[in-house]
């Protein structure tokens, strides 16, 4: 889960307890640590139960990334020693789309892992880039269901399937999570029935009507999406396949000639 956008810092501690999320995002250049009232919003997160994960949201060029990343280490040093390694890299082509600009997001990504970090790397749905992050040694690799925000849901469902096809092949325990673009509950269960391991969620949580019932929804959605996955749906067919045999239930109860 995301921190941005919450009405109040309260709302956002509900939404996070509700969703029963590992892992907690904050965004060192962007996130507004205290609101109009001075309250900081470490106060609202339990550093005991959530695992922090500073991202480099707002970044347009590797270089920036980069020193964005090690001010982020920085501060998790003193908060979460643990996790000060961790960062999610996100490398923005243009404030319009929002969409990763792939070329400066490889390039940060072979410079954060030759510092020692473990990348959680945002991109676009291109299987073709995902393979090349692997490679460079991203820790997991993010693609986004749809622009940042928008809510459009799994726009491509075929190139994540690709996707973590591909990652796993090299690696099965790869993690793939979907990041950017969910909108409401089927959005995260469809995801999580590609076959990814896990959904990254702000702004359809924050900007719900109901934030604290939507994270409780996803939470279920991608329960449910995870078990679908892993139970292995049946295979779709064109035309109808009756749930009940054609032969043997009926004329099996039926007494025989000898009988009638």
């Amino acid at each position: 889960m995301g921190t941005g956008r919450f009405s109040s810092f309260e709302v956002m501690s509900q939404a996070l307890d509700a969703a029963g999320s590992d892992v907690v995002t904050i965004a060192v250049r962007r996130e507004r640590q205290h609101d109009s009232d001075g309250k900081n919003i470490l106060d609202y997160i339990d550093l005991d139960r959530f695992r922090l994960l500073p991202n480099t949201s707002g970044c347009y060029d590797a270089a920036t990334a980069v020193r964005c990343a090690k001010m982020g280490r920085e501060i998790m040093k003193s908060l979460q020693p643990g996790s000060a390694n961790w960062v999610k890299l996100e490398v923005l082509g243009d404030s319009h789309t929002l969409l990763p600009d792939p070329v400066e997001t490889l390039r940060a990504t072979e410079m954060l892992v030759a510092d020692g970090f473990d990348v959680l790397c945002y991109t676009s749905d291109d299987p073709v880039l995902a393979r090349h992050l692997q490679r460079a040694g991203a820790a997991c690799v993010m693609p986004a269901a749809s622009p940042i925000g928008s809510g459009l849901g799994m726009l491509n469902r075929n190139n994540l399937e690709i996707i973590v096809h591909d990652l796993k092949q090299a690696d099965s325990a790869y993690p793939v999570i979907v990041d950017a673009g969910i909108g409401t509950a089927s959005d995260a269960a469809i995801a999580m029935e590609c076959g990814a391991d896990a959904v990254m969620l702000n702004s359809a949580v924050a900007r719900a009507v109901d934030p604290v019932s939507m994270s409780r929804a996803m939470s279920l959605a991608v329960h449910a999406g995870y078990l679908a996955f892993r139970s292995g749906r049946i295979r779709p067919q064109r035309f109808g396949s009756g749930s009940s045999p054609e032969l043997g239930v009926i004329t099996s109860q039926m007494p025989d000639s000898g009988d009638a």
